[in-house]
């Protein structure tokens, strides 16, 4: 049996495709195929507030290339959320009815919270110390979700309008970092010593660049070191000399810039890189809906 996610980002879109593994214990699954396609349709969304006939064409042909692929995988489930971009977007409800014509794909616009929820349905701090705390960290193009876990329960969980892209855009505003900000301090008076947990895909990729090895932890002085040598190259050489990619190149910047503040104002030491994003959240939710209609 496979299950197919799609998420829908400010930077990038994604589709996985999950083999279903059942066995006595439980159902787990198997990555199968993962691919990326770089639209990059916060620019429109923070810029114009509406996603560009230009965009909307390359979202429908990705579209239709998805649902082709997930018939030819023989995919039984899927489900297709798209977050932070199609949210601002004045034309997002009529391009979801236009995905629906030409693609055949039921596309939902979450909103931050719901967003928040399906990352954690992979449940990532089931497999970490249940005495800790954690606060995660889920930075995307446009929005970052943080969420408090205590003893493995989630106690609180805000989104901010602040991400990769909407601050390459410069249309990060100071009030959300403040509000952001005192978020945070206050979640780390009521919860000391936290951990951190991170994930989106610039958490992801300053995790291989950090040659940690999987299951450890990368410090705030690690993480601090990578910023400050990847802000050492111009955009050009990140992408000719380190070889990042080109939509990868410029937001990673911005984007560990909120982790290290994130992590500053919590007073958190080191962050979790469990390599995980919204579609394989997606894939957790569809297993444990499945399992409850069985």
């Amino acid at each position: 049996m496979r299950y197919a996610a799609i998420d829908i980002g400010s930077n990038a879109v994604r589709l996985l495709i999950a083999d279903i593994k059942f066995n006595e214990e439980a159902i787990t699954f198997k990555k199968n195929t993962l691919i990326r396609v770089p639209l990059r349709l916060g620019d429109d969304a923070f810029l114009d507030k509406k996603i560009s006939p230009k965009k909307i064409d390359e979202l429908l042909k990705t579209m239709v290339a998805f649902r082709n692929l997930i018939d030819v995988y023989k995919v039984s489930e899927y489900m297709a959320c798209a977050t932070s971009a199609m949210r601002e977007a004045s034309n997002g409800a009529a391009i979801v009815a236009r995905i629906k014509k030409d693609a055949g794909i039921d596309l939902e616009i979450v909103e931050g919270q719901r967003e928040a929820k399906i990352i954690y349905a992979s449940h990532i701090e089931e497999t970490l110390d249940l005495k800790k705390n954690y606060l995660y960290i889920d930075v995307g193009g446009g929005s970052t979700e943080l969420s408090v876990f205590c003893k493995g329960e989630m106690i609180a969980s805000r989104s901010f309008n602040l991400g990769g892209i909407r601050i390459l855009d410069n249309q990060d505003k100071d009030e959300t970092w403040a509000e952001m900000k005192e978020w945070v301090k206050n979640q780390a008076q009521n919860h000391k010593n936290l951990s951190g947990i991170g994930t989106g895909g610039n958490i992801n990729k300053l995790f291989r660049m950090s040659d940690q090895k999987d299951g450890t932890a990368l410090s705030v002085v690690k993480l601090k070191s990578l910023y400050d040598y990847l802000n050492s190259f111009s955009l050009k050489d990140r992408i000719n000399v380190l070889g990042l990619n080109h939509d990868r190149a410029d937001v990673i910047i911005p984007a560990a810039e909120i982790y290290l503040s994130v992590m500053k104002w919590g007073g958190v030491k080191q962050i979790f890189v469990p390599r995980v994003g919204l579609v394989d959240g997606i894939i957790q939710l569809l297993i444990e809906e499945n399992s409850k209609k069985d």
